[in-house]
């Protein structure tokens, strides 16, 4: 098990950095979740570590060894990193047995048992050792990039969106199988992604990653609940930022007068209430809003709400209590929320 510490890295492609004077440290044996839009730098900090791209300026090290700075370059296969690719990457000529024990020691033959605990490992049976890579689905071809990524115990392993063209069904199944090879390898792990559910509940640590710099680095439940600014908040889950007044830890706005966790600024400000907050009651109590849509998803929905004169609001409901498009209902905000200041 090893740490990964990005110091200060500035890189990017011709002249156009693209990452911009960045710090992250990966605690040994943990996995850390880079979530960020396409194009905000995430799959380059992948290159940086794996010694695909070399910084400008700043350094990386891994298991407290330099591999690269402005001055020094450890080529990516001394730097005991398995890659696993969106794709997978896998040798369609070969087996699944030969592509997994690829990068072992000849004769591979003499490996069968690692291969075996390897799949063993990422929940395939010694059944699919002697497949071919086109007679496998999708979720299972990526079980197989992983195996041999871990093959050669890896000091890091690094995803890059390893899940995104999958299926629903078998992306949760996958994600589910990889993180638990990944616990029992004991790897340090950094996984890009575009998906905030997949980054919160596949990760120890969230780091949401904007044009180039990190906005916030912490546990997911902490980005998720205690957000740096209305851009994170936005970006991790459904979101409704009210205009409000802030004072003495209360702020009022058009969902009424609400306590305010964490620093509260005074005057002027932005509210932040997640749709789960909004508890939905018979008209009557609370403020009164009308039901505009629901998207309805069986285990819950999503109300889209309209106060009278006022800016669209988001409820998340059971699947049992979903209101049908025109109904009319209460609202009430659970718990305290959060608040930012209005240049935010």
């Amino acid at each position: 098990m090893s740490d990964v510490e990005v110091r200060g890295v500035t890189t990017g492609y011709g002249s156009t950095p693209v990452l911009h004077d960045i710090d992250l440290t990966v605690r040994s044996g943990t996995t850390t979740a880079v979530l960020g839009d396409s194009g905000s730098g995430k799959s380059t900090l992948l290159k940086v570590i794996a010694g695909f791209l070399r910084p400008l300026s700043g350094s990386v090290l891994i298991d407290g060894s330099l591999v690269a700075d402005e001055r020094t370059f450890v080529a990516p296969e001394k730097r005991g990193v398995g890659y696993v690719r969106q794709d997978g990457g896998l040798f369609p000529h070969l087996s699944v047995a030969g592509n997994v024990s690829f990068g072992l020691a000849f004769p591979r033959r003499r490996h069968r048992g690692r291969v075996l605990e390897l799949l063993e490992l990422v929940g395939l049976g010694p059944e699919f050792a002697d497949r071919r890579p086109d007679q496998l689905s999708g979720g299972q071809q990526q079980r197989v990039a992983l195996a041999r990524a871990l093959a050669l115990e890896p000091k890091v392993v690094l995803l890059d969106e390893p899940f995104s063209a999958l299926d629903t069904a078998l992306r949760a199944s996958t994600r589910e199988a990889t993180a638990s090879a990944l616990r029992q390898a004991g790897a340090t792990a950094l996984l890009v992604t575009h998906d905030q559910a997949e980054a919160l509940s596949f990760a120890d640590e969230v780091a949401v990653l904007r044009d180039g710099r990190f906005r916030q680095v912490a546990a997911p439940r902490l980005v998720y609940n205690q957000p740096v600014d209305p851009h994170v908040a936005g970006f991790l889950g459904d979101a409704i930022l009210l205009p409000g007044a802030a004072t003495d830890g209360r702020v009022r706005c058009l969902l009424g007068e609400l306590t305010v966790a964490g620093f509260c600024p005074s005057g002027a400000c932005k509210v932040l209430v997640r749709p789960e907050q909004v508890q939905v009651l018979p008209v009557g109590q609370g403020i009164e809003a009308v039901v505009e849509s629901c998207e309805y998803y069986g285990h819950d929905a999503l109300l889209n709400l309209r106060v009278e004169d006022g800016e669209p609001l988001k409820a998340r409901v059971t699947g049992a209590d979903a209101v049908e498009p025109g109904g009319h209902v209460g609202l009430l905000v659970r718990g305290p929320v959060r608040v930012f200041a209005e240049q935010d």
